[in-house]
C-alpha cells in the first residue's frame, strides 16, 4: 500500500493543484491525506484520492466556492443533485458575466474622459519611529521567486499612522509608526526590502518625509519604485484573540532552552527546529515538549526579540490557530506547525 502512495508534490503535478491549494484543501477537510508523517509532517495520498484531486481542480478552476466543492463531492453519487449544483453555479458564473459587461461598460466611459493625474500622498513621522517599526517587522519578510510580495515591506499610509507589514506565509509582522502630518489619500505601498534596508540606513532622530506617488515612493533623500503585487489583507488576520500569558526573561530562556524536534518544510525540505508549547491549569505557558501547540522556536524568539522591551504578552488558541506575539511596539502571527 505505502508503495503506491503519492507524496504531496507527485499529488501537485498530477492533479492539477499546487501544493499549497493541497495544504488549503487538507486544512479545509476537503481533501485529508491517507498518511501523514508523524516526524516530518509530510502528506501522502492514495491512488483513489487523485479523481478527487481532480475533481477539486476543475471546479477550482471555474470559481466553485469551497463551500459548492464540499457539496458536490458530498453528493458524488446522486446524479439529480450533481446537476443542480452544477447548474446553480452556472447561473451565478453568467450573472457574474452580466455584472462584469456592465462595470467595464462604466469604466469605458471613465476611460473616455480626460485623466486625472494620481494625487501623492506624503506623511511626516519621526526618522526614530520609523526605524524603531522597520526592526520590529524586517525579520518576519521572505523570498519566494514566485510571489515577489513576499520580500518585500507593506508601507500602509493611514490617516494617523504608517503601518508597516512584512510577512514569509509562515509568520507576520505588523508595526505602526505614528505621522506629524499627513496629507493625501490613503495608500499601500509595497518597498522591496532592498529599498526598505536603504532606507532605514539614512533614518535617524529627525523628521523625515514618506511621499508615495504612483508607483514610487521616496523617504528623506532615498527613493525609488514600488512592487505592483497585491498584498495579503494582514487586518483580517489581527481579529482574533487566544489565552494571554505574559513573557518575561524566565518565559525567553525556557523557550531557549526547550526541547526540540527538527521538522522539514513542505515544500522546500528547509529543516528547522520545532519546540512544543503547552498551558497549565494555571494558566503557565510550559515548553518541556509536553505541550499540544507546535512553533518554529526560531521564529518565535525573533518575534519576541522585535517586540522590544516592556510589556509582551503571547496568545495561543489551539494547535491550528495562529500564535500572537503583542507588545506596544508591534503584532506578530506566527503559523503553529503540526506535532
Amino acid at each position: 500500500m505505502e508503495e503506491s502512495l503519492r507524496g504531496i508534490g507527485a499529488m501537485a503535478r498530477e492533479s492539477g493543484l499546487s501544493v499549497s491549494a493541497l495544504r488549503f484543501y487538507d486544512g479545509a477537510g476537503v481533501l485529508v491525506p491517507a498518511v501523514v508523517d508523524p516526524r516530518s509532517g509530510y502528506r501522502f495520498y492514495a491512488p483513489d484520492q487523485l479523481v478527487v484531486a481532480r475533481l477539486v481542480a476543475g471546479l477550482r478552476r471555474v470559481g466553485m466556492p469551497l463551500a459548492g466543492i464540499r457539496e458536490v463531492l458530498a453528493h458524488r453519487d446522486d446524479p439529480d443533485a450533481l446537476d443542480a449544483l452544477l447548474a446553480a453555479h452556472l447561473r451565478r458564473l453568467e450573472q457574474g458575466l452580466v455584472d462584469a459587461r456592465r462595470a467595464l461598460s462604466s469604466i469605458r466611459s471613465l476611460l473616455e474622459e480626460d485623466p486625472v493625474p494620481a494625487l501623492p500622498t506624503t506623511a511626516r513621522v519621526r526618522g526614530a519611529d520609523l526605524a524603531a517599526v522597520l526592526r520590529a517587522v524586517r525579520f518576519a519578510a521572505g523570498a519566494h521567486p514566485d510571489m515577489p510580495a513576499l520580500g518585500a515591506v507593506l508601507f500602509d499610509v493611514g490617516a494617523d499612522a504608517i503601518t508597516l507589514v512584512a510577512t514569509d506565509r509562515f509568520r507576520l509582522a505588523v508595526a505602526p509608526a505614528p505621522c506629524v502630518e499627513v496629507s493625501g489619500p490613503p495608500v499601500g505601498a509595497l518597498v522591496p526590502v532592498e529599498l526598505a534596508d536603504r532606507i532605514a540606513a539614512q533614518l535617524d532622530d529627525t523628521e523625515v518625509a514618506v511621499s508615495v506617488r504612483g508607483m514610487s515612493i521616496t523617504v528623506g533623500a532615498v527613493g525609488g519604485e514600488l512592487l505592483p503585487d497585491a498584498y495579503p489583507d494582514y487586518r483580517a488576520l489581527l481579529t482574533g484573540d487566544g489565552r494571554r500569558v505574559a513573557v518575561d526573561e524566565g518565559l525567553r530562556r525556557a523557550l531557549a532552552a526547550a526541547p526540540t524536534r527538527t521538522m522539514s518544510r513542505e515544500p522546500d525540505g528547509v529543516e528547522f527546529e520545532v519546540a512544543a508549547l503547552g498551558l497549565t491549569a494555571d494558566g503557565l505557558l510550559t515548553a518541556d515538549g509536553s505541550g499540544g501547540i507546535g512553533v518554529n522556536r526560531e521564529f518565535l524568539l525573533q518575534a519576541l526579540d522585535a517586540g522590544g522591551p516592556g510589556q509582551l504578552e503571547l496568545l495561543l488558541d489551539g494547535p491550528v490557530t495562529p500564535l500572537v506575539v503583542r507588545s506596544p511596539r508591534s503584532v506578530s502571527l506566527l503559523m503553529p506547525v503540526r506535532l
